[in-house]
């Protein structure tokens, strides 16, 4: 099944009169199940194709597609239903929310859904442990390591049965050993869960668990294939 499908895509910024061209004519398709991760050095226009994949931005020109529904047009609450039901997300700065434990920031989507508390508390449960955190759960965000937050916030974005999670810079603010497991965490639950997942990156710790690498430059996609498999 197709998840994601982008058929030329622009994104044009404007302040004031100068105008600063983001994207410029992207097409992509990414399919269920993949491990992709978009490549690129600042400015190329990675985190853009991010956004508009994960409904939070809306292309100048161009479709978007997600799960074969059209979300081009769609208004801003339109979005942000979508989003709930089909996209989950994991952010740099990891986006806990600082007085609440790591079991009630994984809930917090399943509040929003108005799944009962024991479906709630079952699921939660069944992430942290599928993170590594069980013991972690009734601990804040600042009792936590970098690492343990951010498999949290991984545990949180696959809450709601998700189909596609996205992710920026997932390891831009951990260290080596943390980003390792991060990662390997991320592409676990790929295999054992089937979701999509889609991470924006330059850093090579994190390409090189691809399985699918896009690079972009200058707000085009120059190259998308296969992830060079380690020597």
């Amino acid at each position: 099944m197709e998840v994601v499908k982008i058929e030329n895509a622009a994104r044009v910024y404007k302040v004031g009169t100068i105008e600063s061209q983001a994207l410029r004519g992207v097409s992509l398709s990414i399919e269920n199940g993949e491990f992709t991760a978009l490549v690129g050095p600042s400015g190329s226009g990675k985190t853009t194709l991010l956004q508009l994949i994960g409904c939070l931005d809306q292309p100048s020109s161009g479709k978007v597609y997600i799960t074969g529904k059209d979300v081009t047009g769609l208004n801003r609450n339109q979005r942000a239903d979508l989003r709930r039901g089909t996209i989950g997300f994991v952010f740099q700065f990891f986006a806990l929310i600082p007085t609440l434990t790591a079991f009630e920031n994984v809930e917090l989507p399943l509040l929003l859904n108005g799944n009962t508390p024991k479906e709630r508390r079952d699921r939660v449960m069944e992430l942290l442990g599928a993170v590594g955190l069980s013991e972690r759960a009734d601990n804040r965000p600042d009792q936590m390591s970098g690492g343990e937050q951010q498999r949290v916030a991984v545990a949180r974005a696959l809450s709601t049965h998700p189909t596609l999670v996205l992710a920026d810079e997932p390891t831009a603010n951990l260290d080596t050993a943390n980003g390792e497991i991060v990662m390997k965490t991320m592409a676990r639950l790929n295999q054992e869960t089937g979701v999509t997942f889609v991470f924006a990156t330059h850093d090579p710790r994190v390409i090189k668990f691809a399985r699918r690498v896009i690079t972009l430059r200058d707000g085009l996609i120059v190259e998308n294939g296969a992830a060079a498999k380690p020597a």
